[in-house]
């Protein structure tokens, strides 16, 4: 799934668009997505000027934007001006390693559990074969 998709999937646009493609996607399951981490990140020039590491807060916004985007193409909808996926929860988030300039962060996305309109799903951010960041989320598709 390329960039011209993943925005037909998300709300989201710069500076907060952090999918950059998908890798891997199976319905009602799982998808695999890649962020290409750059030093020109605009949080970058102050977190931390010395020693830029991505904040652990968009490492799981991330997560939560390639959930969005399982979510969406699983149930064959599209946001629009009406409806969005909110992340209502974050639970047992962990962060493992930092992510820097130059890093590819593969987003790993499960669905653990669907039900009336809220979702439970497992989130797994990589660098490589390392991990950087866990979290389980919770999400719900809402109208405006």
């Amino acid at each position: 799934m390329e960039i011209q998709e993943i925005l037909e999937h998300l709300p989201h646009r710069y500076p907060m668009l952090l999918v950059d493609r998908v890798l891997e996607y199976e319905p009602n399951k799982r998808i695999l997505a890649l962020k290409n981490v750059s030093i020109n990140e605009p949080f970058f020039a102050g977190h931390f000027p010395h020693y830029p590491v991505m904040p652990g807060v968009l490492i799981v916004e991330a997560l939560a934007q390639a959930s969005a985007v399982l979510l969406f193409r699983s149930l064959s909808i599209k946001p629009d001006d009406q409806s969005v996926y909110y992340l209502v929860g974050i639970d047992d988030a962990r962060f493992k390693r930092p992510v820097v300039p130059g890093d590819q962060l593969l987003l790993e996305v499960s669905i653990d559990r669907m039900s009336r309109g809220l979702s439970k799903l497992s989130g797994r951010a990589r660098v490589g074969d390392a991990l950087a960041a866990e979290a389980t989320l919770l999400c719900t598709l809402r109208g405006l």
